[in-house]
């Protein structure tokens, strides 16, 4: 008797999610469901896939041979749903977007009810990452990366640029004053970055150098989490155009030091892994995204 694929969308599924409870939700089936399913692929393959207890699932040997090939299966399905999709001019199959928070919030998800009304075959994935991650092991057919790009070994395509802007909310400088010239920086409440250290170097005008390395009197990894100090009059914060925009016009955050800003913008690209003819999801998708992304820098 031959596997199905639900079942090894089941066993998949319980692997990559945890448990069978996440799977169920995953699959949109109760878990009694996707535990039979995984009782019927380990019968009929007659060996033991998952040790499953009460408190966890592991893997055997046998599973661990087993998911790549099973993975394989479903995405050669996926490749062969998407061929046929392409036919009917309707690009179909999943679509998994990596990107950092801020730009997740500010700039993917209000254009998402669009995108899904003209490819409602596209079914997509969101996730965000304040790091780097690897495309492959997190299973991410697209990340959109800020800043110089790193990985040679990435397929990349330019999707715009944002500006930076030194920003702080009405309240804190009410309260605190607003500085006058770069030195006075340094008796205020700045907010900077956990890493890289290149995140805390501020384009301002140097007699010796091009930018000014801050030192954080409160870093954070993300910079939405810095946003919403920044929101809260807790300092001042050299945050991207793209994330503050929609502050910066409602007057909850006011630019400092203006004058002595450099001209400096992130680059903004979507990297990919594909040796061959790019997909017709995730082009779709550049396209979609490169079109309502502004190239400029307001």
């Amino acid at each position: 008797m031959k596997t199905t694929t639900e079942e090894l969308l089941a066993f998949v599924s319980v692997v990559d999610s945890g448990s069978l409870t996440a799977a169920a939700e995953l699959l949109g089936q109760t878990p009694s469901g996707v535990s039979r399913a995984l009782g019927r692929l380990e019968q009929k393959l007659e060996t033991t896939l998952l040790n499953r207890t009460t408190r966890r699932i592991d893997m055997t040997e046998e599973g661990r041979l087993f998911l790549e090939r099973a993975r394989s299966i479903l995405e050669a399905m996926e490749e062969a749903e998407e061929l046929l999709a392409q036919r009917r001019h309707r690009p179909a199959g999943r679509l998994r977007i990596n990107a950092a928070s801020p730009f997740m919030l500010h700039v993917v998800v209000p254009i998402i009810g669009e995108f899904s009304l003209c490819y409602p075959d596209i079914r997509l994935e969101l996730n965000t990452s304040d790091q780097i991650i690897d495309l492959l092991e997190q299973r991410t057919d697209v990340a959109i990366r800020i800043g110089n790009l790193q990985d040679s070994s990435l397929h990349a395509r330019p999707i715009g640029r944002s500006g930076l802007k030194l920003l702080a909310a009405p309240a804190y400088l009410e309260k605190h004053g607003a500085p006058q010239s770069v030195d006075e920086l340094f008796s205020h409440c700045l907010l900077g970055f956990t890493q890289p250290a290149t995140l805390n170097q501020w384009p301002l005008k140097q007699q010796t150098c091009a930018s000014l390395a801050i030192t954080p009197a409160i870093a954070a990894s993300s910079g939405e989490t810095l946003r919403h100090l920044a929101l809260s009059g807790q300092g001042i914060a050299c945050l991207s155009d793209f994330m503050t925009y929609e502050d910066r016009q409602a007057g909850r955050l006011v630019q400092v030091l203006k004058e002595e800003m450099l001209e400096s913008y992130q680059s903004i690209h979507a990297v990919y892994y594909r040796n061959s003819q790019l997909s017709a999801r995730i082009r779709c998708f550049l396209d979609f995204l490169a079109k309502r992304y502004p190239l400029h820098g307001d």
